[in-house]
């Protein structure tokens, strides 16, 4: 199936993408090239053949879960410049609803 230059503008534009005359004389015969091959693909006969999901035969090995303690608060404090109220405390981005503040 061939494809037209107005064609792959519509969709250039669609795409809110614009191209120059020697580009789309390119991407013309690229999408054509694409388009022979998928249709090419369509003629394939699969009858029989089984659906692959994963060509990897591997399979993924999960660990458990295991709830370990964390660091306390303190602990983890310690690095952190500045805290306030058990907290580590940033400069404002943002103030009175304004940014750059």
């Amino acid at each position: 199936m061939a494809i037209s230059k107005e064609e792959v503008k519509k969709v250039a534009a669609l795409s809110k993408l614009s191209f120059k005359e020697e580009e789309l004389e390119l991407f013309t015969s690229q999408m054509g090239k694409i388009i022979d091959m998928v249709e090419e693909l369509g003629e394939v006969d699969t009858e029989g053949i089984p659906f692959t999901s994963n060509v990897v035969s591997e399979i993924n090995v999960l660990r458990e879960d295991v709830v370990v303690k964390g660091e306390s608060r303190e602990e983890l404090l310690k690095n952190v410049p500045e805290t306030k109220d058990g907290f580590i405390k940033v400069p404002a981005i943002m103030d009175n609803g304004e940014a750059g503040a």
